[in-house]
């Protein structure tokens, strides 16, 4: 893959340090890179940098908002949004070069399947797998919506890929509870201003009842030891949410 390609690749960042160099190299063709980073306190902005993107700085906006800043600052119509922590796989970045070749703007968008590896192995089941995302899109066709969690990109006319975007999705378990305590905030605060409120029926059934989507109706026990861990995982995070979302109604009570 010797030729750049018009499109943009955009990465928000937080201390991603051990990560950004891999998703940056797995986009060889990519005639720009923008990063926008939240604030890190590691290396990330110095290797970005390095790697050839351009950097800016932005206190975080919520994943929707942050996404659509580093889709707003493309020089090019189409940008590929990657989190650090993801990289394309060869098959991937091979799919998207012959796109351009043979006439990638016949959609406006394009999805592909999103493999995550966690605990040793790559996650399969649980709703784990496939994970269709649209990641690379022509702008002024399409724009990220969505809330505190759950953005997306909203467009039309939408072709589906067959390579995978592979995602190392956690460093540790420590770093799982980590992730499911920030997302269960941001799940409240999304309930909270569309005006949801709290159920004490919904705090003990929505997580009995995520346990068992995950781990038998979406098969995750086929995961074996991590699948039963990710859906208690997946279980107590739903459990958060809904009790911060009490927090959230008894603040804003007092």
């Amino acid at each position: 893959m010797g030729n750049r390609l018009p499109v943009t690749l955009a990465i928000i960042t937080m201390n991603e340090e051990s990560k950004i160099g891999r998703c940056i190299e797995s986009c060889p063709w990519a005639s720009e890179i923008v990063v926008v980073d939240s604030g890190s306190q590691d290396r990330t902005v110095e290797i970005a940098k390095k790697m050839g993107a351009t950097v800016v700085v932005e206190k975080f906006r919520g994943y929707r908002g942050q996404k659509q800043y580093a889709t707003d600052l493309a020089k090019n119509n189409w940008v590929l949004s990657l989190d650090a922590d993801e990289v394309l796989s060869p098959d991937l970045a091979q799919e998207i070069e012959r796109l351009f070749q043979n006439g990638v703007s016949r959609f406006d968008g394009y999805e592909m399947p999103r493999k995550s590896y966690h605990m040793g192995q790559w996650i399969l089941h649980g709703g784990w797998y496939p994970d269709y995302q649209l990641r690379l899109f022509d702008k002024t066709r399409g724009k990220w919506t969505g809330g505190n969690v759950h953005e997306r990109v909203d467009t039309k006319t939408v072709k589906r890929l067959r390579g995978e975007i592979l995602h190392h999705v956690f460093d540790s378990l420590a770093d799982q509870v980590d992730a499911n305590n920030r997302y269960s905030t941001l799940g409240a605060m999304d309930l909270h201003q569309r005006g949801k409120k709290f159920s004490f029926l919904k705090l003990v059934l929505k997580p009995i009842s995520k346990f068992f989507e995950t781990y038998l109706f979406k098969r995750g026990f086929l995961d074996g030891m991590p699948g039963f861990i990710i859906s208690v995982g997946a279980s107590y995070s739903v459990f958060l949410k809904f009790a911060k979302l009490r927090e959230l109604e008894k603040k804003g009570g007092s």
